[in-house]
């Protein structure tokens, strides 16, 4: 299961969707995110699953290894789905034994359920198609202008990005103490929820250590190589805005307005 986590990881490619500015990659997530909080009807998805299609297909990304992220959160979408079912108060469709499942809860949880999917399913897009450096750059740029009242933009941007390309590398981390510690005759396959999420108790401890070895080596060899901030650095790529990104941000915008105005009108 922890291979199956797609986001902070990177699928190189020479596509449109790679070649894009990392900033309008960024705003266009943001924007997609929002979209989704503004949708109360089933039409408005079918807009969203065309719109989130297409970018895979000019990503050239398969489907499949996107579909493969929303493996590890089926567990995270199913109670959501089912909290908003049994919770949400309405006109009663059916009772199951002393739960009574509404129209009003039904139409909450599928909600619910897809904003989850397809958040997972953008969030995840724009690191298979986005290098760390150029995540670093965009995130940077876009947070530059907080520079004049004194946000470390570079520091925040370095740190968020660092975050992301670590996540993977933990992951296999992971992997490498179960197999080391199932060899020693740990269990972490039979029994209920709870007797598993006991067992993944002693794989904290390792973990820990070694991402924090792992901080301190990374902290060390930043210093070896004179890092000092984004203070008069340079870049060997300058990010620069073309034609192509112009018509991204463009369609983006235009997904947003018809999500809203289906919303209100």
């Amino acid at each position: 299961m922890l291979k199956n986590i797609t986001i902070g990881q990177y699928f190189p490619g020479e596509t449109i969707i790679h070649r894009l500015d990392p900033r309008i990659k960024l705003l266009g997530t943001f924007a997609f995110i929002i979209s989704l909080f503004f949708i109360n009807s089933f039409y408005p998805y079918i807009l969203v699953i065309a719109f989130i299609l297409m970018a895979i297909k000019l990503s050239k990304v398969p489907l499949s290894y996107v579909l493969k992220g929303l493996k590890p959160l089926f567990l995270i979408i199913s109670i959501t789905f089912l909290i908003n079912l049994f919770m949400t108060k309405g006109e009663i469709l059916f009772e199951i034994g002393p739960l009574d499942v509404t129209k009003e809860g039904l139409m909450q949880a599928t909600f619910m359920a897809l904003r989850l999917i397809f958040l997972v399913m953008g969030t995840s897009l724009l690191t298979l198609t986005t290098s760390p450096i150029s995540l670093t750059d965009g995130i940077e740029r876009l947070l530059k202008p907080l520079s004049k009242v004194g946000v470390p933009a570079h520091e925040l941007a370095m740190m968020m990005t660092i975050a992301l390309r670590f996540i993977p590398t933990l992951l296999e981390e992971t992997d490498k103490i179960m197999k080391a510690q199932m060899a020693r005759g740990a269990d972490f396959e039979s029994g209920n929820i709870m007797n598993r999420a006991k067992s993944l108790v002693p794989l904290l401890v390792p973990l820990f250590v070694s991402a924090f070895r792992r901080a301190d080596e990374l902290a060390m060899a930043m210093e070896a190589r004179c890092y000092r901030g984004g203070e008069n650095r340079t870049r060997m790529k300058e990010l620069k805005l073309v034609s192509s990104d112009f018509i991204a941000l463009s369609i983006t915008f235009i997904f947003i307005a018809i999500i809203i105005t289906y919303r209100y009108i």
